[in-house]
């Protein structure tokens, strides 16, 4: 295999330096980090019983497929690595059916009330709704035995100790503990989700990153907030996303003119507009820490990369291991991009009719054994950036945001 993933990597090289960035780079980016993915995920796919011929097919299909039948088949590569994943957590946490008596069949659960059906909404400040999803009766097993559990499984879990890297802001760092081939799934982004017709909501809004420095954004400009998910918990419950520190401006900043009108212009709308009164997640999830990883100080390479992921909700099986909740309806505004404003659109979702959370997940670029996942935070060079923020590539910084 080690033959055949050279191939690989000698072929992701060359995408970097095509000529093709010059015309529109922050697009090409795009597009060469799908076909980087494609490649991984491809080659994680395979397995052991790779041969050469394998190895040669999808670097052909990745010269020719189009973006959107690369993209197609990445996230189904990713969707087979979540799908093992979930029987993993599923066979650690659910109660061995076999042993229970016919009387008891059924999981208990954990309050009365009816599972919710569909998407509901809690609007305003009217306090938590009465009708809650019944919680399934699971092992009482702690965050830390779901972990090594995991590891025993799949052969990794992540962990979460100060980091290697120096400076005084890395504070904690995300390992891997255990070993995971190249093209693995690492980690889950978890958090809220918000669409571009919400961004308005999203605490600290506009200077939404002031305070908060765990925000990403998908390259459909898709928004989640980890900040509420923190580093998990001890069970599985009801999360709507919403408990989370009040996030302030800093007061010792004067504003002065044009950040005076930007502030009145921009003002946060108040209230909560949650897409359900909240789902059932597993809190335990030991791969919920993606929002933990550092980015590489000098002299260090990445060795993971962002990957986004549509989790389809038609999966309901899976979902209290997808980490995530939609802030507001994410099928009731469609948005278009026009230079940097969004709009409501009217145009329906060519790709697929199946509502999904738009996540993401963090994909490894190497094999990993025991070691600090590190990723490319690829901060603009049109802002100024911290002093700890040394770039990966400056070339592929200034293509991008040139």
């Amino acid at each position: 295999m080690a033959s055949l993933f050279y191939k690989f990597q000698e072929f992701v090289k060359t995408l970097s330096k095509s000529p093709t960035f010059a015309r529109n780079p922050r697009e090409f980016q795009f597009e060469t980090d799908m076909n980087r993915l494609f490649l991984f995920t491809s080659y994680n796919r395979l397995g052991k019983n790779a041969d050469e011929a394998d190895a040669e097919e999808i670097i052909e299909m990745a010269n020719k497929a189009s973006v959107a039948d690369q993209q197609k088949q990445v996230q189904e590569n990713i969707h087979f690595q979540i799908t093992n994943f979930c029987s993993a957590m599923n066979g650690i946490l659910l109660p061995d059916l076999e042993k229970r008596s016919k009387k008891d069949e059924a999981p208990a659960l954990s309050n009365t009330a009816p599972r919710r059906s569909g998407l509901s909404f809690a609007v305003g400040k009217s306090g938590p709704p009465i009708d809650r999803p019944a919680i399934p009766e699971t092992k009482h097993l702690s965050r830390g035995e779901v972990s090594q559990s995991l590891r025993d499984g799949i052969g990794y879990s992540l962990d979460l100790k100060p980091s290697l890297i120096t400076h005084k802001e890395a504070g904690e760092g995300l390992f891997l503990s255990g070993e995971a081939d190249v093209g693995t799934v690492i980690a889950i982004y978890p958090g809220v989700i918000y669409s571009p017709a919400y961004y308005r909501y999203i605490p600290g809004y506009p200077r939404v990153d002031a305070q908060n420095p765990y925000l990403i954004t998908r390259y459909d400009g898709t928004v989640i907030n980890a900040l509420p998910w923190g580093s998990g918990g001890e069970s599985r419950e009801v999360w709507d996303g919403l408990t989370m520190p009040e996030i302030r401006s800093n007061v010792q900043n004067v504003e002065k003119g044009q950040d005076r009108v930007w502030r009145m212009l921009s003002k946060p709308l108040e209230g909560t507009r949650v897409g359900s009164s909240g789902d059932v997640l597993e809190r335990r999830n030991p791969l919920a820490l993606a929002h933990f990883a550092n980015h590489p100080a000098k002299g260090m390479d990445p060795n993971v990369m962002i990957c986004p992921y549509d989790f389809p909700l038609t999966e309901k099986d899976m979902r209290t291991y997808i980490p995530n909740v939609s802030f507001g309806n994410p099928e009731e505004v469609n948005m278009r991009r026009f230079g940097s404003f969004w709009f409501k659109s009217s145009a329906k979702n060519s790709v697929s009719d199946v509502p999904v959370l738009k996540t993401l997940v963090l994909v490894a670029t190497k094999a990993l054994c025991n070691e600090e996942v590190l990723l490319n935070y690829r901060l603009s060079n049109t802002k100024r950036r911290p002093a700890w923020y040394t770039p990966v590539d400056e070339e592929e910084d200034r293509r991008r945001w040139s």
